[in-house]
């Protein structure tokens, strides 16, 4: 597993963080508290909080890919 925070500031921001991801055939979760949900799934992110930055997990040891595609959301 692989895991960087991302911020999310807009619904456009999250319609085109999902595009982006659903490309990728692993796993992907958002972790914002005690809440864990799909990061694949439009109505799981809407139902974070994203006022704060959340965790991304990826289920892969090579998330280089994904993070290049997905390097203006992270705040890490």
């Amino acid at each position: 597993m692989t895991i960087t925070h991302i911020k999310l500031v807009s619904f456009p921001d999250v319609q085109d963080f999902v595009n982006i991801i659903t490309k990728f055939a692993f796993d992907i979760d958002l972790v914002c508290g005690r809440y864990i949900v799909d990061a694949k799934s439009l109505m799981g992110i809407y139902s974070l909080d994203l006022t704060e930055a959340v965790e991304l997990r990826a289920h892969t040891e090579d998330a280089e890919e994904l993070f290049a595609q997905i390097a203006k959301y992270i705040v890490d």
